[in-house]
């Protein structure tokens, strides 16, 4: 006897063809992630993500943030609503190569807060990742809140597959104790780890240009040798981040030639090299030339 699915059945098998459909034209995802608050991270996925548009790719930055969303402010997006339409949702267009999305770009007001459980956060991430229209991309960069709670739960079980774990620490001991952790959230769910990035071990002179360690450093590169886990490099505390962060201007986009710029653009190229092959704009490129020149 054939049983006729219920309505939320025959919903729940839609959502789930709609986030295949999604996903498929995402080529790989990149989740941020940290163990404690106030170490950068969301700075770094800012700037990881302008730094892989600036190179040619089709980026999304998703900020899955949802208590405290810091996308809409380091991007100047405030007041920048997404269009919605029958089809979904239109994530911001930042420039040409890089869209944004954030739960805090469909607030009313950004001073308003969200009350929510676990179970109602993991349905919005399920909701954003099928509901944005995303289109074709080759990364998309997801800014986590800390920890290992239920938003980077959500996005890593739901991007299964195609993603894997950038971490992100300071050097003090308090905040490497806490990335280790991640480090086995990740391994738990089988997800590879890109590698952890120290953020704030030294400082830039902003008059001479001088960089010198300041509190304590190397505390990434000693917990990444003891997790046996890449060390991706790290950014230095300078003031000039901080202050393009407080105006929404990526500080990669706007210094492409200083020295931390060019930590970030080493970083995107240990990462780009492990998913050879050109870009989606470069191979629609070669597509549209004489069959004789390619």
């Amino acid at each position: 006897m054939n049983e006729t699915p219920t309505c939320g059945q025959a919903g729940g098998e839609k959502d789930k063809q709609a986030l295949q459909d999604r996903l498929a034209k995402i080529r790989h995802a990149l989740i941020v992630l940290s163990g404690k608050g106030g170490v950068g991270k969301s700075t770094v996925a800012v700037n990881l993500a302008t730094s892989l548009s600036m190179k040619g790719f089709n980026t999304g930055l998703l900020d899955v943030d949802i208590h405290g969303p810091s996308v809409p402010t380091l991007l100047d997006l405030r007041g920048k609503m997404p269009a919605v339409t029958a089809e979904g949702i239109q994530p911001v267009e930042c420039w040409p190569g890089l869209k944004a999305m954030s739960v805090g770009l469909l607030l009313g007001s950004e001073d308003q807060p969200i009350v929510w459980r676990g179970p109602m956060k993991g349905n919005a991430i399920k909701q954003l990742l099928v509901e944005v229209m995303w289109g074709d991309l080759d990364f998309l960069v997801v800014d986590c809140p800390p920890g290992t709670g239920d938003e980077p739960l959500s996005v890593a079980q739901l991007l299964s597959g195609k993603s894997s774990g950038i971490i992100v620490t300071t050097p003090q001991q308090v905040a490497t104790t806490d990335v280790a952790k991640c480090v086995t959230f990740c391994k738990s769910l089988q997800m590879p780890v890109e590698g952890i990035v120290e953020n704030m071990g030294t400082f830039v002179c902003p008059h001479c240009g001088k960089e010198t360690n300041i509190f304590s450093h190397g505390g990434g590169l000693k917990l990444a040798l003891r997790m046996n886990v890449p060390f991706l490099g790290n950014i230095p505390l300078d003031p000039e981040i901080v202050e393009s962060g407080d105006t929404g201007k990526p500080y990669v986009y706007h210094n492409p030639n200083s020295k931390t710029a060019q930590r970030f653009e080493e970083i995107i190229t240990e990462i780009v090299g492990k998913y050879s092959g050109p870009s989606l704009k470069q191979r629609s490129d070669q597509s549209e030339l004489p069959q004789d020149r390619i």
